[in-house]
Order: C-alpha cells, then sequence, then structure tokens
C-alpha cells in the first residue's frame, strides 16, 4: 500500500516510540536534490530513530539503498525497561530480533564506526571496511550508566535482588536535559515496588542534580506518597535535590555530593548526557559547550555541517529526549530525505510529538503527551530576528492521576512502537 508523506507527517507525525535516541543523518543540503539512481543512505545503529527511518525510507521510496550498521545482535529497548529491575519483566520481554529490519533493508553491517569523512561522503567501519553515502544517518544513543537497556539493567537487578533487607539504593539524577526525563524517578517507582514486596526495610536515596523533580512532578510525588510513604517518618524514598554525584568511590560503596557523602549497598549513577561520540566525528556536536547538536526542524540538517542530519538525543531540541521523539523524528527524517530524492522541498511546516508512558506500580501507570509545532524565523521591522523554534502546543498534558488502565495503555504503546520500529509481524 502506498503511501502520503505529506499526508502522514499533517496526521500522524506521533506515532511513537523510546533511545532513544541520539542520531545524526548526513545528508544533502537542505535545498531539493535531484533524482538519481542507487541514491545510498547510511545509517549507524538501529535504535528507535535509526530502524524506523530505515523501514519508512524504503517504505516510501524503495529505490533508495540503505544499509545499517549496527554492532548489537539484538534490539533491547529501553521504555519498560524499569520494569525488570521491578521483577516484572525479564531481559528477553524487551529484546528482539533484526531479522524482519533485516530483510526491510539492502545492507545489514554487524560492525562499528570508527571514522566519517563528511566531505568524502564516507564512513569507515572498525573491520576495515569504508562505506559512501549520499546521506547519512546516525542513530547511536547516547552513552550512560545502566541507563541504556542491556547487560547492565540485568546486572543492577541481580544487585538489587542480593542486597540485604534494611540495605540502601543510591540512585542520581542527571542535570536535564537527559534521555527519557521521566526515566530516573519511574525507576525509583519500581525499584520501590519490587522492595516493598521483597526487602520492605530497605531504602531508595534519589541524588537529583535539577533544583526539582523533572517531569511529571505532581504525579510521581502523589504515587510515591500513596505508595511508598513518601514524606513520613517511614518512607521508602527519600528525594534530594541539587545534589548532583561528584565522586563514587566503589571500594567504600559511597556517593560523594558538593555536600555529604552517601552510603549505598547497590549504587546506580547516571553521568551527565551529551550527543553520541559519531557526532564529534562528524563535527556536528557544535552547539557552546560542545554538548549537542543544533539543527535544521525543517530536515533536520546541522546547522554546522552540510549534508549530515541529526534525529533524537543527540539534537539541541526542546524536545524531551526519549524513544517516543526518536521514532517520530526518524520517520520525519525518512519523509525528508525522500522528498529531496524526489526533487521536491522537505515539509515546510513539521509537526513533533512525544508521548511518554511512567509505570508507578507493579500495575499502574500515568502519562505526559505534547505535540511541537514549527514556527519559521521572523524579522521585525527593527531588524530584531526571532529564531525558528518547535514550539509545544495546547492540548497535551499529562494523566490526571494513575490508573491501571493507563498501564494497559502503556503495554499496547510499547508494543505498537517496537512493531513500528522494528517491522515485527502483528
Amino acid at each position: 500500500m502506498a503511501f502520503d508523506r505529506r499526508e502522514f507527517l499533517k496526521i500522524s507525525a506521533g506515532v511513537t516510540g523510546a533511545a532513544s535516541l541520539g542520531a545524526i543523518t548526513g545528508c544533502a543540503a537542505t535545498s531539493a536534490t535531484p533524482a538519481k539512481a542507487a541514491y545510498k543512505v547510511v545509517i549507524v545503529g538501529a535504535g528507535f530513530g535509526g530502524a524506523t527511518c530505515a523501514r519508512y525510507l524504503k517504505m516510501w521510496e524503495p529505490k533508495i539503498e540503505v544499509t545499517i550498521i549496527e554492532p548489537n545482535a539484538h534490539f533491547v529497548s529501553c521504555p519498560t525497561s524499569n520494569g525488570v529491575l521491578a521483577g516484572l519483566a525479564k531481559m528477553e520481554d524487551i529484546t528482539f530480533t533484526y531479522d524482519y529490519l533485516k530483510k526491510a533493508v539492502n545492507h545489514w553491517v554487524a560492525d562499528a564506526v570508527t571514522g566519517i569523512d563528511t566531505a568524502g561522503r564516507t564512513v569507515k567501519t572498525a573491520g576495515g571496511a569504508t562505506i559512501s553515502y549520499d546521506r547519512l544517518i546516525e542513530a547511536q544513543k547516547t552513552i550512560m550508566h545502566a541507563w541504556k537497556a542491556g547487560p547492565q539493567t540485568a546486572t543492577l537487578r541481580k544487585q538489587l535482588e542480593a542486597m540485604q533487607d534494611g540495605g540502601t539504593f543510591v540512585m542520581s539524577v542527571p542535570m536535564a536535559p537527559y534521555r527519557c526525563p521521566p526515566g530516573p524517578y519511574e525507576r525509583a517507582c519500581q525499584v520501590a515496588t519490587y522492595l516493598k514486596k521483597a526487602k520492605p526495610k530497605s531504602k531508595i536515596i534519589i541524588l537529583d542534580g535539577n533544583p526539582d523533580i523533572a517531569s511529571k512532578k505532581g504525579l510521581f510525588e502523589a504515587a510515591w506518597k500513596k505508595h511508598y510513604g513518601y514524606k513520613t517518618d517511614n518512607s521508602m524514598i527519600e528525594y534530594r535535590p541539587n545534589n548532583m554525584p561528584r565522586s563514587v568511590d566503589p571500594v567504600k560503596m559511597m556517593v560523594g555530593t558538593e555536600f555529604d557523602d552517601v552510603k549505598g549497598d547497590v549504587i546506580n549513577v547516571v553521568p551527565p548526557m551529551r550527543a553520541a561520540a559519531i557526532c564529534q566525528m562528524a563535527g556536528v556536536r557544535s552547539d557552546s559547550s560542545g554538548t549537542w547538536c543544533p539543527i535544521d526542524y525543517r530536515s533536520f540538517e546541522s546547522l554546522t555541517v552540510k549534508n549530515v542530519h541529526v534525529l533524537g538525543d543527540s539534537t539541541l531540541t526542546n524536545f524531551p529526549k526519549s524513544g517516543s521523539v526518536a521514532n517520530n523524528t526518524g520517520k520525519m527524517a525518512a519523509a525528508a530525505i525522500v522528498e529531496m530524492f524526489n526533487g521536491r522541498e522537505p515539509d515546510s511546516a513539521p509537526v513533533v510529538t512525544n508521548t511518554c508512558y511512567s509505570a508507578s506500580t507493579e500495575g499502574t501507570a500515568f502519562h505526559v503527551a505534547t505535540v511541537f509545532r514549527y514556527a519559521p524565523e521572523k524579522i521585525a521591522a527593527d531588524g530584531k530576528v526571532t529564531p525558528a523554534a518547535m514550539i509545544a502546543q495546547k492540548g497535551g498534558g499529562v494523566s490526571k492521576e494513575e490508573s491501571e488502565l493507563e498501564f494497559a495503555y502503556m503495554e499496547s504503546w510499547a508494543k505498537n512502537v517496537w512493531a513500528d520500529t522494528l517491522g515485527l509481524p502483528g
């Protein structure tokens, strides 16, 4: 069945999914590119953004030759991975084959990228291959401790199982922006869910580098109070804002902050985040701090390096760094590439959506949803320039309260986005 890309972007840009994840797309310039045979797109990383972009490129323009470079043998979902820590899911429940995605693209390279030549438009891999491209899509995630679902998630679960009743789980929240804004607070909920049943004398200390809960504050506080005694003498959760970890002593199991040293039996420190290392290779990690990648919202092209586009976590935007946004923008980048491949301009009025669910217990959840609409650059009569931006629209919002129904919605959302990203059968 044929898809109308422009209509898709208008009515369903918000089909969402999680790393989530940072992505660069080396693309032709924003101006339209004449159609030509064997147009090559190389995608580095098959996370939510890269896998989605690959599938929709081939769906919308089969003539494009798509190559994916991905070192991992399986896809592991960050969304719902906190459930593994609670014992509500196993790693195999969030681990998926790439078999269907492999069938959708032209070439699959099981390797890691070691270099990018943006002038010559080539990518080098650890195995010694040099792969040419017309457009490059980098879809690797930012790197963080136990914040990319996988072996670290399983290890953290084992540490919690081994912890004695009455032990302390110390976790941190990095300064915003970081991947999945509500994720750390959901992690506290899910760990507390497990400890409440298995080790009720235990305690969770949240060291937050931010001045306050960065996402869904009212909902998380309500859940912590209702289920875990928050702000009472018997609270399982202790929340400490403005407490960025400065050091970790793995021998003494101590986390040092600006204020004191915090002892833990299990420690989960998530470091500050930045765009993936491959963004630095391509020269697009170019904001004032050298941390994130400024982009043109209409095409996701880097504002610094022509022919390179950025998706997901690595972008300098006001979007949440979520799997939902990565899935959404993967489609939008695919649409822009197809338009330019066929000699047309990308959508001049893009819309980005985000939907994010958080589990508060083993059977309840809540969500936040936001729609962002493009506002072009404006130049006033006095010459003052208002930069182009994505403006959050009215009508999104958050849940009024947690519910079992929202937990069911969360499970359905996860299954749908996994299928949409990886081409899994229904």
